[in-house]
């Protein structure tokens, strides 16, 4: 079974002028991120305004990004949704279309128990076969629900294919006893960036990140370096990628992402309402804040 592992892009979706999935620009994302060197890519997540599009709509994303990438990266489908049913449909579809593996975020909105939480990823993971690898996916800040570390191990005992869990809250202590779990076999990967370099010290295996979807490079390099024991290039790379991580993640919301990606050639596309495209004004400083880390890379 195919792990995610190093940088991973948490992809954008873009949607064009008509409020439709663009999908030339989908390709031509996904083709870009592989050329510059992103290990997996992962789309529908957050990044990708997953609740925001209907079941269709996502299978086309995941279809898309599967067969542009045809095997030259590690492709995760994001397929949590509203639903149970619907979650396990999209995992289906995921393992139909030939991808990696699935990405499942927690239930959302309303709470569950831990008795609930773990019939739920019981269910989804009954759904696919079990060679079919599944990372849960914790982000309690903006699910409401939260996956404690026993919960975690009780989800990993009973379902074979939950091979990892993708952890995007900032709490270093949690992420160390979720790599504990089944004997220090399980994947974990953060989703906070600014600690990547620490995360990986501590035993986490990537960073699932919207940012690199315009600016990969140093992150790569954070992770290169320190699987080949650089800790000093590791350490320089990070300070760097902090300060991308600080500008891009100024305007909180995924047309910064999407406007980012326009300056280095890509057509990042619009955001979905209620969510707004930033402003005229923003797109400038952002881009003037952009600029050193655009040039040296060369771009204008």
């Amino acid at each position: 079974m195919k792990k995610l592992y190093g940088v991973i892009c948490a992809m954008t979706t873009p949607f064009d002028e008509h409020d439709k999935v663009d999908v030339p620009a989908l390709k031509e994302f996904s083709e870009s991120l592989v050329k510059r060197g992103v290990h997996c890519l992962y789309p529908c997540g957050t990044t990708g305004e997953m609740l925001l599009m209907s079941p269709e709509e996502r299978e086309l994303v995941a279809e898309t990004v599967v067969k542009q990438v045809a095997g030259r990266a590690v492709v995760y489908i994001h397929v949590g949704a509203m639903t149970t049913k619907e979650t396990i449909r999209l995992a289906q579809h995921a393992h139909k279309i030939g991808a990696d593996g699935i990405g499942v975020v927690t239930p959302s909105f309303f709470g569950l128990t831990d008795r609930a939480m773990i019939q739920f990823y019981q269910d989804v993971s009954a759904s696919v076969p079990e060679d079919f690898p599944i990372y849960l996916y914790a982000i309690p800040q903006c699910a409401c629900n939260d996956l404690q570390v026993d919960v975690v191990k009780e989800i990993a005992r009973t379902c074979k294919n939950v091979v990892g869990i993708k952890y995007s809250y900032p709490d270093m202590h949690r992420l160390k006893e979720y790599v504990k779990v089944n004997n220090n076999t399980f994947s974990v990967l953060f989703g906070a960036d600014r600690l990547f370099l620490p995360a990986l010290v501590a035993g986490d295996q990537g960073l699932v990140s919207g940012c690199v979807g315009s600016l990969p490079e140093h992150f790569i390099k954070v992770y290169e370096s320190f699987k080949k024991g650089d800790l000093a290039t590791a350490q320089k790379e990070q300070l760097i990628s902090d300060k991308i991580c600080t500008i891009l993640k100024a305007g909180a919301d995924m047309s910064v992402f999407k406007t980012a990606m326009g300056f280095v050639g890509l057509k990042g596309g619009h955001v979905r309402k209620p969510l707004l495209d930033i402003t005229e004004a923003e797109k400038k400083k952002l881009h003037e804040d952009l600029k050193p880390y655009l040039e040296e890379l060369g771009y204008k």
